[in-house]
């Protein structure tokens, strides 16, 4: 397996989503898009919010390639042209126009827990200062999910006085957990999860560059995904689809948890040489959803405390990945979390 790049967006040898020119799905962001665009009326700012996985960060990327290369599409379209310099560019991230804020591997090369604020003040300079090539700039936040309070107050200084021709495109797991202040200063484009049939064309595309994924299991992995391509990666990922499995079991038995059961579950996420740990936790994910939004109903969910224990569980994940903490304690932790949004 060839050696990649340690990008927070990036799953195994796939293409990050600066790399991936198809995006699949998404007709009527993309029609938004374009429309505001011919219109003369393209925001300031696009809150580009979904699940994990479905194309957020690759439509944005999507985006910025259209809106750099002066809209160099063709009609009802946001699709550049691989080979425009613009597009290019934009790939390999060094278009003088385009500011990207994501969390990147330190000196030491671990990639750290959160965006830090002193990369968020880059914002500042960067829309202070004249375009390159006097055309429009284009900053690119991935994710605000990863970015502290320090960092969305100095996002924010920005957002509330836009210079002209300047465009925020903004990804988000989770918007509703954003300050109110940054959701009112942007347009929200939602996007949904993909069908099926979708994810398995994903997949297919990603194959040639993922030759240990099994084809024959790409419709399984995709009915089990919520609609995420990311987490479809995981599921055929090593013991992927066997921890969802496993992971099923347990939350389908709440409040009653089984000890012995989480140990082994913690024991097979330990080395996590696959997809594991991103298949485990997008299963607890998916549940504390599906309650949220009414498709799973338990009585004993409160769901005013829902958004407190995602919130727990995306962190816990984070800090098990950045800091290699100990799997079997991740999976207490997750569950003692859970149990106490189980109880009256």
């Amino acid at each position: 397996m060839s050696e990649v790049a340690l990008e927070a967006d990036r799953f195994g040898t796939a293409p990050s989503p600066r790399e991936n020119r198809r995006l699949i799905g998404h007709d009527e962001a993309q029609a938004l898009v374009r429309a505001a665009w011919d219109a003369g009326r393209l925001p300031h700012a696009l809150l580009l919010g979904g699940a994990e996985g479905v194309g957020k960060a690759t439509l944005a990327y999507a985006i910025a390639r259209f809106v750099l290369s002066g809209g160099a599409a063709p009609a009802h379209s946001i699709t550049v042209d691989p080979d425009h310099p613009a597009a290019r560019q934009v790939t390999a991230l060094s278009h003088p126009d385009l500011l990207v804020l994501r969390r990147t591997p330190s000196d030491s090369g671990k990639l750290p827990a959160t965006i830090p604020a002193e990369t968020v003040r880059r914002v500042r300079s960067f829309f202070g200062s004249t375009a390159a090539l006097g055309g429009w700039r284009v900053c690119i936040v991935d994710t605000l999910d990863e970015m502290n309070v320090q960092g969305a107050n100095a996002l924010l200084k920005t957002l509330e006085e836009p210079p002209a021709r300047a465009l925020f495109l903004l990804v988000s797991h989770a918007p509703g957990r954003l300050l109110p202040t940054i959701r009112s200063r942007c347009r929200m484009v939602n996007l949904r999860p993909l069908t099926g049939e979708q994810v398995v064309e994903a997949l297919a595309n990603l194959a040639p560059t993922m030759p240990d994924l099994d084809r024959d299991r790409f419709a399984e992995a995709a009915d089990a995904s919520g609609g995420s391509v990311r987490e479809a990666l995981a599921l055929l990922s090593g013991d992927g689809l066997a921890v969802r499995n496993a992971t099923n079991v347990l939350l389908e038995g709440l409040p009653d948890i089984d000890p012995k059961a989480l140990h082994t579950l913690g024991e097979r996420l330990q080395g996590d040489r696959g997809g594991a740990l991103e298949s485990f936790v997008g299963t607890v994910e998916r549940w504390i959803s599906d309650h949220a939004t009414g498709r799973r109903q338990t009585a004993s969910v409160r769901l005013a405390r829902l958004p407190e224990v995602w919130e727990k569980v995306r962190r816990a994940a984070v800090d098990a990945d950045v800091y290699n903490l100990d799997r079997k304690t991740l999976v207490f932790r997750i569950f003692a979390s859970l149990n106490e949004a189980l109880r009256p």
